[in-house]
């Protein structure tokens, strides 16, 4: 985790058990839903275990993996609430599996490949802490790595809301998101009917329903690799998204630049002027192409 110490502002365990004493800590559920992907587990589950957090629920839900991932699961098996290795419908039927399980007021999902930085979880609980009823979600920035945990790009968020999604998409990531347990009474849970776009349909239904708090922190990392859907099946997640904007309803061209405007200025209000010259200098070099 070396390579996130200064984006990531790196705890030391002493000064997690120092800060998580002086808040008043609700339980908190973290899903990893898991297949066969022995090779990056390990790091996830360490990722959410390292953290500290004193009232953590943590749920493994693995879909019957043959490749050593569960020996993997087995070994840190006293320090979780509960897991399982049975074949499922796949990634969304795992996460709704736990979820249904789950007691913590405040819940998240971390992908099997995926990982939470150090510190990321008291930051959350900071932030927690000092939020109105009428605020479900709490969303940070996002790290995209390598297959050994070296950063390859930030993704820098805002507020997220209802219209800012349905206008430019998924401008927020599981990766360093959670929600009230209570939304789910309203919310229900995930649609296994899109087995790729999920998420952009899951952050929708909550955000039409609640507010978002935005960390300007980075709190998780999505792993770039071989396997993962976003690398094999991008025409699904086209036509997926396709289908949910179907449902509630497109967005102008005059809402989708409103809300790039906005995101903008957003951005450069939190200071990262370079984050956002860098990303013009990238699609000026796109569009040159």
């Amino acid at each position: 985790m070396g390579a996130f110490a200064e984006e990531a502002n790196l705890y030391d365990c002493k000064t997690l058990i120092v800060k998580f004493s002086k808040l008043n800590t609700p339980r908190l559920t973290i899903i990893t839903p898991s297949y066969n992907q022995a090779s990056f587990l390990e790091r996830t589950i360490d990722s959410v275990l390292s953290q500290g957090h004193p009232n953590l629920e943590y749920i493994v839900v693995d879909g019957g993996s043959k490749d050593g991932s569960v020996d993997i699961i087995r070994k840190y098996e006293r320090y979780l609430a509960w897991w399982v290795s049975e074949p499922d419908r796949g990634q969304v039927h795992a996460i709704n599996k736990g979820l249904k399980r789950a007691t913590g007021v405040w819940v998240g999902w971390q992908n099997s490949d995926d990982i939470y930085l150090p510190g990321a979880l008291v930051i959350a609980a900071t932030a927690q802490a000092r939020l109105p009823k009428h605020t479900g979600v709490i969303a940070g920035a996002m790290l995209m790595v390598d297959t050994d945990d070296r950063p390859l790009r930030e993704l820098r968020y805002v507020t997220p809301t209802f219209r800012s999604l349905r206008a430019e998409g998924m401008v927020i990531a599981n990766q360093s998101a959670w929600w009230r347990r209570s939304l789910h009474e309203t919310v229900g849970f995930m649609n296994e009917q899109y087995d790729c776009s999920f998420d952009y349909d899951w952050f929708l239904r909550l955000l039409r329903h609640t507010q978002a708090c935005y960390v300007d922190k980075t709190l998780g990392a999505l792993r770039l690799h071989g396997e993962t859907k976003t690398s094999n099946l991008s025409h699904k997640f086209t036509e997926q998204n396709e289908a949910i904007l179907q449902h509630w309803g497109h967005p102008s061209l005059f809402e989708r630049r409103a809300y790039q405007l906005r995101r903008a200025l957003c951005t450069l209000a939190n200071g990262h002027l370079a984050y956002l010259l860098r990303g013009l200098r990238a699609r000026t070099t796109l569009d040159a192409r």
